[in-house]
């Protein structure tokens, strides 16, 4: 979906298709018959931006052979779909029964999360659409929080200006402008904004910025207009920003609410969970460790890193953090100028709600992510961005 910005430029509005498992090219194949082209239809327009996730042998499949590749666009235009930016964080496996820690590697230290980086850059390149040179790849913020040292951190360094570089060169070769985007998340190395300024401002290129996720931002309780200032002054780019909202939890302490949250524990990803304290910001790996006897401060709100569904908040007691969202998303496109073009709705949990909540058919989940996106459509237009055919 395309949204024209007051000031002429276009923002691109998608949804991420890792909600959908698939790791080889012909289960991404299948993803855009069986699911994007469905949703596309159920919003009534002719093209619909996907962010879309290429497991490790599905990007290798599509490296390796032109003619593939060639093939993927030949399906996305048939199908009415368009791509603009890529996930680049899962490198495998993110359909498993337990997904947890293993999302995070390879991490910035391993070469093969430059090689699969790069690959996915120059397949961007390729995807996008004719009168659209600019391309985002989001990926993991460098590397879970442990191990990490001094040498690990020159490592990635040394990745990063190295993928800089190539992206460069590829510009040169393509005339396709494509960024990175680290996207700070809990637990990780860099888990805030604040924590991403420092090693971007040492790599000094264009190239490589950051991917705010809403959700991800609300769990560690950022403030928007702070986050978003300290990036302004530091001049770290914004690629790209994901639109989700985390779980919160208002009143922790109560048994009624602790039994609630309980129903989002579940075992295939992590739910890191914060809460603030006089002494800063508290917080455990996963919602079920936070909810094991006094681990975590019960005196103020909790909030997990679930992202729910934007238009169904959970029922009471509990909430979801989507008001940060719409500040969020005020700050970066309903200013004189976009901060970002790419914008992404990426909840992927639709199959880890509790039971009673998830969608029991294809075309459930289609209605579900329709409805998703109908309410970023219709939060662009009320920050005064007209929808594009």
């Amino acid at each position: 979906m395309r949204f024209r910005h007051p000031d002429g430029s276009t923002v691109h509005l998608s949804y991420c298709t890792n909600v959908h498992p698939a790791e080889n090219l012909e289960g991404v194949l299948a993803q855009l018959r069986d699911h994007c082209e469905p949703v596309r239809r159920r919003l009534g327009r002719d093209r619909l931006g996907i962010g879309l996730w290429l497991a490790k042998d599905a990007a290798q499949a599509l490296i390796n052979d032109p003619a593939v590749l060639r093939g993927l666009r030949a399906e996305l235009d048939r199908r009415g779909l368009e791509v603009v930016t890529l996930n680049g964080f899962p490198y495998e496996g993110f359909g498993a029964e337990e997904v947890k820690y293993r999302v995070y590697k390879p991490d910035w230290t391993d070469p093969e999360r430059l090689s699969h980086t790069s690959d996915l850059a120059r397949l961007l390149a390729a995807l996008l659409p004719d009168d659209v040179t600019e391309g985002s790849v989001s990926t993991l913020p460098l590397a879970w929080r442990t191990p990490w040292d001094a040498a690990a951190a020159r490592t990635a360094h040394q990745a990063l200006s190295s993928l800089a570089e190539r992206l460069d060169a590829l510009e040169e070769l393509t005339g396709k402008s494509i960024r990175i985007a680290l996207e700070p998340e809990p637990g990780c190395t860099v888990e805030t904004t604040a924590d991403a300024i420092g090693p971007l401002t040492d790599i000094a290129s264009d190239r490589i910025g950051i991917c705010i996720d809403t959700c991800h931002l609300a769990t560690s309780f950022e403030d928007p207009a702070g986050a978003l200032g300290a990036l302004e002054a530091a001049h770290i780019p914004i690629p790209k920003a994901q639109l989700s909202a985390a779980l919160h939890a208002e009143h922790p302490h109560l048994p009624e609410v602790r039994e609630a949250l309980a129903s989002f524990a579940e075992p295939r990803f992590l739910h890191q969970t914060r809460t603030r304290t006089a002494a800063g910001l508290r917080g455990t790996d996963d919602l079920d460790e936070a909810l094991a006897g006094d681990v975590l401060p019960d005196g103020a709100p909790w909030r997990a890193h679930f992202h729910v569904p934007l238009h169904a908040p959970p029922a009471p007691p509990l909430t979801s953090t989507l008001p940060v969202l719409r500040d969020t998303l005020a700050r970066l496109v309903g200013g004189p100028h976009p901060r970002t073009r790419h914008l992404e709705v990426e909840t992927y949990t639709w199959q880890a709600l509790p039971p009673e909540l998830r969608p029991r058919s294809r075309g459930q989940l289609a209605d579900g992510i329709a409805a998703e996106l109908t309410l970023a459509r219709d939060l662009l237009v009320d920050l005064g961005l007209k929808e594009l055919p």
